[in-house]
């Protein structure tokens, strides 16, 4: 099909939930997207930060071709191989206790507050207050969508569940303001992604943890964005030196298929019992032996790789005139191009070949963890490019 067929049946078919870029996507390899046309793009985007190994990884692809071909699903009811293993994996790498697998980040967030509304309730019933963050995202569902701290996310959808308080990120007396007796959990990304590449400081992230412990909360950070080597680090709250009851993850453990989940640490993991939670295609076979790949790849050398990667980006980008507002860890960083808003850089960079994304009043970029130097420098080239013009 042509660009044209494809863009009419999709304004014709589709529900335009989407505002759509001109990019027709065919097929793709490591960081370099071809359209139907067979024009190359470098990526800097990967798929809203889903594609971390990149495009069509061999291994990856390898495993869940073979697995596809022996169990491509069974239900939750039994048992199963892929599950098991990577969750044995996941709570090793990471030193939590036990695992929850879903599809996607909002599912993985709804599940995390479940589990803090239940233990708030078991230790009295007014215990059910969840604290987020202004300017934060933790999905589309309406109880996902209520702990985001949007306002213009929350217009035409209401009612809103109830129990939600918001603080700024960073205002520490604010967040001890909020907390008391009745919060349940503190919820938080420690970097927002969808809220302009957002990183909140050590300080911040500590109280949360001091107030969480104080109040007998549970502290959920959610690391759909940030995980599994997006920074640097297996997750980025390593980098604040806490550790959460609850973390969720999503995106690039499934390499381009759908999969989150949650970590239980000793204080959460015998919360939820059989009929308090569940999915049909949770833990799904296929989408378990990819993200076993994913796995494999994150050794030390690897987060070592992503974060010389990251510092040069972003080294390479502060030089680039006109570039302002420059924040982000590792293969996540979010800028700005004096005089430029945002979408336009997104469609000129686009025009010239480039993918980048954005994200509330920032060009926002997340490259697959794999990608190379050449890469790299190929599309410093372009927003430079963009940035002249």
């Amino acid at each position: 099909m042509n660009k044209e067929d494809i863009k009419k049946l999709d304004q014709e078919y589709i529900v335009h939930t989407y505002g759509r870029s001109e990019l027709y996507a065919d097929h793709a390899k490591g960081a370099l997207v071809y359209d139907v046309d067979g024009k190359e793009y470098v990526d800097f985007g990967s798929g809203i930060g889903v594609a971390s190994l990149g495009y069509c990884n061999d291994d990856w692809l390898a495993a869940v071709t073979e697995q596809a071909g022996k169990l491509q699903h069974i239900s939750n009811l039994y048992y199963h191989e892929p599950m098991v293993l990577l969750a044995k994996a996941l709570c090793e790498r990471s030193g939590f206790k036990k695992a929850f697998f879903c599809n996607s980040g909002a599912e993985a967030n709804e599940c995390a507050i479940k589990v803090a509304r239940k233990y708030g309730s078991s230790k009295s019933p007014s215990k059910t207050k969840v604290i987020t963050l202004e300017d934060s995202f933790h999905g589309r569902t309406i109880q996902t969508l209520t702990a985001t701290g949007q306002d213009d996310m929350h217009k035409f959808f209401g009612p809103f569940s109830q129990g939600f308080a918001y603080v700024k990120g960073g205002d520490v007396e604010a967040l001890k303001a909020a907390a008391d007796d009745d919060t349940c959990a503190i919820m938080m990304e420690v970097i927002q992604g969808e809220g302009g590449v957002n990183v909140m400081d050590e300080e911040f992230v500590k109280c949360a943890a001091a107030l969480c412990a104080e109040h007998d909360a549970l502290l959920i950070i959610d690391e759909v964005q940030t995980g599994i080597g997006r920074t640097g680090k297996f997750f980025a709250f390593e980098n604040y030196g806490v550790e959460p009851d609850l973390v969720t993850f999503a995106k690039g453990i499934g390499a381009g298929l759908p999969m989150g989940g949650v970590l239980f640490n000793d204080k959460t993991q015998e919360v939820l019992q059989p009929g308090d939670h569940g999915t049909t295609f949770g833990a799904n076979p296929v989408v378990c032996a990819g993200a076993l790949k994913v796995l494999e790849k994150m050794t030390d050398e690897f987060m070592a790789e992503i974060k010389e990667k990251g510092d040069y980006l972003m080294e390479e980008l502060s030089k680039i005139p006109g570039v302002k507002d420059l924040s982000g860890i590792g293969l996540m960083m979010g800028f700005n191009i004096e005089g430029k808003e945002p979408a336009d850089v997104a469609n000129a960079c686009l025009e010239k070949g480039l993918v980048v994304l954005t994200a509330h009043g920032k060009v926002r970029l997340l490259p697959p963890l794999v990608i190379t130097k050449e890469d790299i420098d190929r599309g410093l080239a372009v927003i430079k490019e963009v940035a002249e013009a």
